[in-house]
């Protein structure tokens, strides 16, 4: 029988009224009847960890099988919007509810809580034909404000001419990243190319020579390698530095142990913001988020787990 007949089975003694409701939900003056652990619910995350919900909710469902969680994949601001409008009890973001969206969801009677479940870094791609793979801080920002437009303003000898800034959505979380913590509150160039998802990001890198994309770290990993300690040989991973003048040895990629040292500089936390008032699957599925388990599948994503201690151990010298 299929999750979704499972459901449906389960849906039905529901509205039938038997007994066994009473061990697996209870009946509301509302629609909702989902408990923790059971019952079928929507929520929305930011595209950006499109890859790490979907494991979760996969790991999730495979151990409680009367639950069913339909994820909604969207920018940051469409995402948060569906939980302000309460289509989702529970979306994954990387920023906090505003006071304004709070003192909102308070009229509604709704008592937002909001914890961080990790920390995730921000990658710098470039096409693999693209001998330049270090880069400041300074000169990023030179880049995502249009101060620099081609290659040789950074790099002299550079043949890669005129750059393609890439983005995976001009409302996503990453975009609003860029402009608060990297260019601080100045906007970005108006030439950026914004596609409809990191995958695309990744796509559009790997196809064009003069290309920087922008996107979350959980896309570049590699896939055949659980110790998160090589990227995809789709792009190149470039290394970043805080320092004026970026060299070999001042400047980290957003591997794993770097990101737990501090050392590479583009980091963001990763939040659950939760608008469930019965303790329904919202708040079982974010409880698991926050488990030994969940945060054990945030590490392997390539991400930093936010309630798990984490060590550092055996760490490459050609990091």
């Amino acid at each position: 029988m299929s999750k979704f007949d499972r459901l449906l089975v389960y849906a039905v003694l529901l509205a039938s009224g038997l007994a066994l409701f009473a061990c697996r939900g209870r009946q509301t003056k509302d629609k909702y009847t989902d408990t923790a652990t059971s019952g079928f619910i929507s929520i929305s995350a930011d595209e950006s960890f499109r890859r790490i919900v979907q494991q979760e909710i996969d790991v999730f469902e495979s151990i409680y099988t009367m639950a069913g969680i339909d994820p909604i994949y969207a920018s940051e601001v469409d995402a948060i919007n569906l939980l302000l409008k309460d289509s989702v009890r529970l979306t994954v973001s990387t920023r906090r509810l505003t006071d304004a969206e709070k003192a909102g969801l308070e009229e509604k009677k709704f008592f937002p809580k909001e914890f961080k479940v990790a920390s995730d870094a921000i990658a710098l791609i470039v096409n693999r034909q693209n001998p330049d793979s270090i880069i400041s801080l300074k000169d990023l920002s030179r880049i995502l404000t249009g101060e620099v437009t081609e290659w040789s303003e950074l790099y002299p000898g550079s043949k890669l001419g005129k750059l393609q800034l890439v983005f995976d959505n001009p409302n996503s979380s990453t975009v609003r990243y860029a402009i608060d913590s990297i260019c601080r509150g100045r906007p970005l160039a108006g030439s950026l190319h914004a596609q409809k998802s990191n995958a695309e990001v990744i796509d559009f890198v790997s196809q064009s020579p003069s290309a920087i994309g922008v996107i979350g770290v959980s896309w570049v990993g590699s896939e055949s390698d659980s110790t998160n300690l090589s990227f995809s040989d789709r792009v190149t991973v470039m290394a970043v530095s805080r320092e004026e003048k970026a060299t070999e040895q001042n400047s980290y990629k957003p591997f794993q142990a770097y990101m737990a040292l501090g050392d590479y500089p583009l980091m963001r936390d990763v939040y659950v913001i939760l608008t469930d008032p019965r303790s329904g699957l919202a708040s079982g599925f974010s409880t698991f988020l926050a488990s030994d388990r969940g945060q054990r599948i945030i590490l392997r994503a390539g991400l930093m787990p936010a309630t798990q201690n984490v060590r550092i151990v055996n760490v490459r010298d050609n990091l």
